[in-house]
């Protein structure tokens, strides 16, 4: 609820709520935030309580000064559509040397970016052409035109209705002057309070109109959240199966980086064996007879025959540079067996069954819950046999 000081937002509360929650007068009588909502009991709740029962409204908390200016009115009452509804009642704006103890227009076009209407009020006796109203709302239109409802408020007391057409030319002039506002179709309808229209005016009141729409944005809403809950419920199963083929791609990585490294590692330490079976073979065969035995010895010789020929056919001057080159690469095939057997950290089976639980929970139990409630939603407005 947005408008200048004495333009009718609180009064307008008061008769939506049918309980006097807000302080009316042509005073500035709003001079913070104040959120008035449903509850069991009726009870007033200061800046820290409000953004504790709000918590999606912490943020504000960086807008210096404006939390000691939160305050919550909860109310008992169950007129209209009032139990789902939470109104936020605005600062009444005024231009001049007038000076609030916060960034009320970076609060106001905060809150407006979570609210699912704003509605701008103008005085017809009042300032209602305020610059700061305008240069607000402006701003609040580039973003969320759809949300906005421009309303003549106390339309009761702006005459006959010569009047009223006038002041109403003058206020839709001033909006179309600005480049953010100037769209066709500008719909302003006239409202007033009706146990305040003492004078008897015979101006169309269309404050119902306000209660329809109100009514509309809770059914759209509703149908939105219910079909943002079957897509969040297809979303977080997405996010799970993808997170199981990902480990699972993970695992056989892993477990080929382990037979690489195996590999490597096994060729790193069997070089240095070989070479120095056969270095033996060729320098102290009656020795390795007497150690091991003749038939291991002659198997050994067998297989490692052509290495021990080899290994003969080098020059002596030479034995140590082929002696050292083989270790080198024996060396550099460990090495590469330690980088090669690097492995990815992967899901614990408690892990990946909490996931296929959450899983399971959000596509049997969550989404069918969100057909039962589609259900009785539709239940309520549609014929039984259209079901």
């Amino acid at each position: 609820m947005i408008g200048n000081h004495s333009a009718g937002k609180s009064s307008f509360i008061n008769w939506y709520v049918e309980e006097h929650c807000q302080k009316t007068g042509v005073a500035i009588e709003t001079q913070g935030f104040t959120f008035v909502t449903s509850g069991r009991k009726r009870e007033s709740l200061t800046g820290n309580a409000t953004l504790h029962l709000y918590q999606h409204f912490e943020p504000l908390r960086e807008i210096e000064g404006v939390v000691d200016y939160l305050t919550t009115e909860i109310s008992t009452s169950k007129q209209k559509k009032f139990s789902l509804v939470t109104f936020i009642d605005t600062p009444g704006l005024v231009d001049g040397d007038m000076k609030y103890p916060f960034d009320v227009n970076k609060s106001i076009l905060w809150l407006g970016d979570l609210a699912d209407l704003i509605f701008i009020f103008f005085d017809p006796i009042g300032q209602a052409l305020c610059k700061r109203t305008l240069n607000l709302v402006e701003k609040l239109n580039t973003k969320h035109a759809e949300r906005i409802r421009f309303y003549l408020s106390k339309a009761d007391e702006a005459g006959h209705e010569s009047d009223r057409q006038r002041v109403m030319m003058q206020i839709v002039q001033e909006l179309c002057k600005r480049p953010g506002l100037n769209r066709t179709g500008f719909d302003m309808p006239t409202i007033y309070i009706p146990s305040m229209n003492q004078k008897g005016s015979r101006c169309a009141n269309q404050i119902e109109e306000v209660c329809k729409d109100i009514e509309k944005t809770i059914n759209q809403t509703i149908q939105n959240t219910l079909n943002a809950l079957e897509r969040d419920c297809d979303q977080i199963a997405e996010v799970v199966e993808e997170k199981l083929q990902t480990d699972s791609a993970t695992s056989s990585a892993n477990l080929r980086a382990r037979f690489r490294g195996a590999t490597f590692g096994f060729l790193g330490m069997l070089l240095p064996l070989v070479l120095l079976a056969t270095f033996l073979i060729s320098t102290s065969h009656k020795h390795m007879i007497r150690f091991l035995g003749e038939p291991l010895v002659a198997s050994l010789s067998f297989y490692l025959g052509p290495l021990s020929e080899a290994w003969q056919a080098v020059p002596q001057d030479y034995t140590l540079h082929v002696l050292f080159s083989i270790l080198a690469i024996a060396l550099v095939m460990l090495i590469i067996a330690k980088f090669a057997s690097r492995t990815k950290p992967t899901l614990s089976r408690k892990q990946k069954r909490n996931l296929k639980e959450i899983s399971d929970y959000v596509q049997k139990t969550v989404k069918s819950k969100k057909q039962m409630l589609y259900q009785e939603y539709l239940k309520q407005s549609v014929a039984d046999h259209d079901l």
